[in-house]
């Protein structure tokens, strides 16, 4: 698994590290497989046993992935979810994430959803400005998403 420590986003050809990995041709660690998805071990953790899941086709982002792709892909999270909280890892809580685009914090552009156990003092955690807003506020930013359906 040396190999894994230095895999860049792209393989020496230029293709999407996430889809050499779907296709079998760049190794991982696989904790799922079926025709459309792979659910793999992150090569860098957040905690032990923080899993990703993919699409095996590209997707560059949310928008591009097909909505019953994305619920499959959730689904998958869901399962995976419980079977780490039947380990001996004895994770307390899981969280899902979701980066969607490089200000989001997304290093590898095909879309991917993390399943991150989560244990009391791992360290692990968002930091904002998580001040509660006003009803004008809410109400402000509310009426732009629905302009923008």
């Amino acid at each position: 698994m040396d190999e894994l420590r230095r895999m860049p986003a792209t393989t020496a050809t230029g293709e999407c590290v996430f889809c050499a990995i779907g296709s079998g041709q760049a190794p991982a660690a696989f904790v799922h497989e079926d025709d459309e998805f792979v659910a793999i071990v992150d090569l860098r953790p957040v905690t032990t046993g923080h899993l990703l899941v993919l699409p095996r086709a590209h997707h560059a982002d949310l928008a591009s992935l097909p909505a019953s792709a994305g619920a499959r892909m959730f689904t998958i999270a869901q399962e995976l979810a419980a079977a780490l909280r039947r380990t001996d890892l004895q994770c307390e809580a899981i969280n899902l994430f979701l980066a969607d685009g490089k200000a989001a914090g997304q290093e590898i552009p095909h879309v991917h959803l993390h399943v991150i156990p989560r244990f009391a003092g791992d360290g692990f955690v968002l930091s904002a400005d998580w001040r509660v807003r006003t009803k004008e506020e809410l109400v402000k930013v509310a009426e732009k998403v629905k302009a923008a359906r």
